[in-house]
């Protein structure tokens, strides 16, 4: 077992290496989003350093991708990132991107009969932005408590307590935007055309 750990933390620094080189991030962007100084973070891709949990776990955020996918990076090197859901108290969460930073997008899907018909209200930083694909979706925010439908969006400052999940006990559909900083996302909407404009 203690040989199966230590190979799959030996592939973690290729995997580190070719992720920061796709998202085209420098080492010293890298350093200023975990507090891994450049060195270190340098003997670790090269794999003159073995991480620990305490540097995996920042370098898993800032790369976007979960701890797991990070450790068992396959020792080929091959770069591409598999895209994989996490599935949490009924719900399914696939992450739609991966870079450190900026705004981030998911795919949720709330199951039937989820466990979270019950609201619970969260605070955090951030802003995010939900528009409904399928279904019924809840949302809770603050005093205000309403049902979104398909083909409707919403947008709120995360620091509002918030919670949302199945109207009803049918499964759920949504795409989120989620800014950890605050981002906003700005729609723009093209001007309506004059039907005599079209004549």
């Amino acid at each position: 077992m203690d040989s199966e750990i230590g190979d799959a933390l030996d592939a973690v620094g290729p995997r580190l290496k070719a992720l920061r080189k796709e998202r085209e991030t420098t080492l010293a962007e890298l350093s200023a989003a975990t507090g891994i100084s450049v060195s270190t973070l340098s003997r670790l891709e090269s794999g003159g350093r073995r991480p620990t949990l305490e540097q995996l776990l920042p370098l898993a955020r800032a790369h976007g991708v979960t701890l797991d996918e990070l450790v068992d990076a396959p020792p080929t090197g091959d770069p591409r990132v598999h895209l994989r859901p996490v599935v949490r108290n009924g719900m399914t969460m696939l992450p739609l991107t991966r870079r450190p930073g900026g705004i981030q997008a998911y795919k949720l899907v709330f199951q039937a009969n989820s466990k979270r018909r019950e609201p619970d209200l969260k605070t955090h930083e951030g802003y995010e932005w939900l528009y409904v694909l399928n279904g019924q979706l809840r949302v809770v925010l603050g005093e205000h408590d309403f049902v979104m439908s398909p083909g409707e969006a919403a947008e709120f400052d995360t620091r509002v307590p918030h919670w949302f999940g199945s109207a009803n006990a049918e499964p759920v559909e949504i795409l989120s935007l989620f800014g950890r900083q605050g981002e906003r996302a700005h729609l723009r909407a093209r001007p309506k055309t004059k039907s005599a404009d079209r004549g």
